[in-house]
């Protein structure tokens, strides 16, 4: 007896992947954390929207697309944002949980808010709060080429078309071949691939990718690399936050005034990003956050990287600082 199926069935073997389970399956799934506040902002009506001088200039992406006012705020020694303005019934503010480090500083922003979007782009293992608009960014935590989740608490949803990730995967392929240095330019091509996309439901690839990832061994990896730093680097750090420990933070932030660290870091091979170019255009050098900027060292604690890695990084630190 024939039957009709949509299934294809035999054939050439696909990439096997595990049938697991994403870690926000029940959360709405997009392309980047970027559209994700864009779907926020087009479903809420804001018509201004108040965001930190230290963020990713990326944001400013669906902000300027859709027309919406906005306004930079100043940041506090503890990360917390100075409120020395009045948000409007159709205004609100967004604030960045700083590396997964702030998530106090998010719940009690949630109580005193009403308005309030958290861009948990850098802690992706730090769940969202009941009723609070949330949102995620995939690639800055996992081997992933996009990706981001939502968290909306309104019933209103957009119909939208769902991306394709395929040709977004040469700098992660490449990268197990060749090494990472060698398909930094495909990665930077990836980036620059993500640029002004419109908002699109997260590609069955992305999707299948993140459902194969140990999430468990990943957040114990990141806590256990995370706190090896903080006591051995903590006397030297000038960033004034209280560590909390167990968080599967996405880097360690260390704050230090000396020059040149991270030029020796990268010369090391140890590669540490600058969170954000953007901010030194925003900002003057009188600024709290331009010296975060400037003078912050972010050092990776992820998954790929063991105790033993925290030991390297620390003895070449006590060398040049």
């Amino acid at each position: 007896m024939e039957t009709q199926t949509s299934k294809t069935i035999g054939g050439y073997f696909q990439l096997s992947l595990e049938q697991g389970k994403e870690y926000y399956p029940d959360l709405i799934k997009l392309n980047t954390s970027r559209n994700a506040l864009e779907y926020i902002l087009i479903v809420k009506g804001y018509t201004k929207i108040y965001l930190p001088y230290f963020t990713c200039e990326v944001l400013l992406e669906p902000i300027v697309r859709l027309n919406i006012k906005y306004q930079f705020y100043n940041i506090n020694k503890e990360l917390e944002p100075i409120i020395d303005f009045e948000i409007g019934p159709t205004e609100c503010l967004l604030y960045t949980n700083y590396f997964g480090l702030t998530q106090k500083t998010v719940k009690k922003l949630s109580e005193s808010i009403d308005n309030l979007i958290v861009d948990n782009a850098q802690a992706f293992f730090s769940k969202p709060l009941q009723g609070t608009d949330t949102f995620y960014s995939c690639r800055k935590f996992f081997g992933v080429s996009d990706g981001a989740y939502l968290q909306i608490n309104i019933d209103d949803r957009l119909v939208l078309e769902k991306d394709s990730s395929a040709d977004r995967l040469r700098h992660l392929i490449g990268s197990i071949d060749y090494g990472i240095e060698n398909n930094y330019a495909d990665f930077l091509d990836n980036e620059e691939s993500l640029k002004d996309n419109y908002i699109k439901s997260m590609s069955l690839l992305t999707q299948a990718l993140l459902r194969n990832v140990n999430y468990r061994e990943c957040k114990r990896k990141r806590i256990e690399n995370f706190r090896y730093l903080n006591d051995k680097l903590f006397l030297a750090n000038e960033l004034e936050i209280a560590f909390q420990d167990g968080i599967p933070a996405m880097v360690y932030p260390l704050l230090i005034s000396k020059k040149g660290i991270k030029a020796k870091l990268i010369e090391k091979k140890i590669f540490v990003p600058t969170y954000w170019p953007n901010v030194f255009k925003w900002t003057t050098e009188d600024m709290f956050e331009h010296r975060l900027a400037k003078r912050t060292i972010y050092l990776p604690v992820d998954q790929r990287y063991n105790v033993s890695d925290m030991a390297y990084i620390v003895d070449f630190l006590k060398k040049i600082i």
